[in-house]
């Protein structure tokens, strides 16, 4: 007997790449007996998750959807939402590599039992992984995802993202723009290759296009010095190359490259600039304090130097740009001067997925939910240690 989340896979293998959630639901109907199905996909800003298949869903049940949608979402755990004897809402995380994408919604004729749940989880795997990988072949999830529209420089910045959040037995990893729709030059990439993990957060340097442009040539630099086996000094050296070659000194991007160990929790960084790392050990958040070195691309042939630090279990990395450390809305201090370690410390408890948002929030209620006045990027890492799995 064909297993329900086989059938699904084949399913959605043989499906056209924007036709994944109405597929999903034909299998998952014949084979669970589910009475309807839907698909919840995160906004850009993480502020709500959005229906794919009934995008005209009526308000009061897309409220309760959501709200027990955001719950899954939240916990990364299967929810049940069930009345009486009645039919059953199942919710299941729709994440593949720590990347969360959403939320399957499967209602069931009643409540299910272990079995069924547990291959509601793996179709809801299944379905991750594939809409993951149509998501260069189709517009149809980005769509479902963008609640306005975006700026030509912020559609190239998410278009560069490496994604918003990966998951390793020995690390979480999770990051943030904003404003979503409209940021401009600040940025975060990151790789995983065996035991090395490569983070790079840019602060870029002026707005629009123009600051997408230059970062797009940076993080690209970058990325081809690494993928050619190149280390941080290697990739910062050819970046900044590049971007003085192009703009003569006069356009440079301050950037902070860090490699990490995920064996040992050795940290390897290259500080060209201003982007700022935070360490939160327990409920105590301290600076790091790298000595500073040209941003990228100021002078021609810019020679960089490694500088190291050691991570112990539990502990927790933030990188902010200036525009989070130094937001200063009209009559009060810049937001990292004290504000900002209030913040850190309220995520102590959540996910580094969870805990960027959170920041980010916090940041917005900081300038009374005005306009943030500059590019804001929040990056997220916590080492577990290489005999611990953490539990996102």
């Amino acid at each position: 007997m064909v297993d329900p989340p086989d059938v699904v896979s084949r399913a959605l293998r043989e499906a056209p790449p924007d036709q994944l959630a109405e597929a999903a639901d034909r299998a998952i109907r014949s084979t669970l007996g589910a009475l309807r199905t839907d698909v919840f996909v995160a906004d850009y800003r993480i502020s709500g998750l959005w229906p794919v298949l009934d995008p005209d869903l009526p308000a009061a049940g897309f409220l309760a959807c959501h709200t027990v949608a955001q719950r899954c979402f939240s916990s990364q755990q299967p929810v049940r939402d069930a009345a009486g004897d009645g039919p059953c809402r199942l919710y299941l995380p729709l994440t593949v590599w720590g990347e969360r994408l959403g939320v399957l919604m499967i209602e069931l004729p009643a409540v299910p039992g272990p079995s069924v749940t547990g291959h509601a989880a793996d179709i809801a795997g299944a379905l991750a992984v594939a809409m993951r990988a149509a998501d260069r072949e189709t517009d149809r999830y980005r769509r479902a995802r963008r609640r306005e529209r975006l700026t030509m420089a912020a559609e190239m910045q998410w278009d560069l993202l490496p994604g918003r959040s990966v998951a390793h037995h020995t690390f979480h990893l999770a990051g943030q723009l904003e404003p979503a729709y409209t940021v401009g030059g600040d940025h975060f990439d990151w790789s995983l290759d065996g035991d090395r993990l490569t983070v790079t957060v840019l602060n870029g340097e002026g707005s629009g296009l123009a600051a997408s442009m230059l970062t797009a040539v940076t993080v690209n630099a970058m990325r081809n010095a690494r993928r050619s086996g190149g280390g941080l000094v290697e990739q910062a050296e050819l970046a900044s190359d590049t971007v003085f070659y192009q703009h003569r000194g006069h356009r440079y991007v301050a950037t902070l490259l860090l490699e990490v160990d995920t064996r040992t929790g050795r940290v390897r960084a290259v500080d060209a600039g201003s982007p700022h790392l935070l360490r939160m050990r327990g409920a105590v958040v301290e600076p790091i304090k790298l000595d500073q070195q040209l941003p990228l691309g100021m002078f021609a042939e810019t020679r960089y130097e490694l500088q190291e630090l050691q991570l112990t279990p539990g502990d927790r990395l933030f990188v902010v740009s200036d525009g989070v450390w130094a937001a200063e809305p009209p009559g009060q201090e810049p937001y990292g001067q004290r504000v900002m370690a209030r913040s850190l410390r309220a995520t102590r408890l959540q996910p580094a997925a969870e805990a960027v948002g959170t920041v980010m929030r916090e940041l917005h209620a900081y300038h009374a939910d005005s306009d943030l006045r500059d590019d804001a990027v929040v990056v997220c890492l916590d080492w577990h240690g290489p005999g611990e799995r953490g539990s996102e």
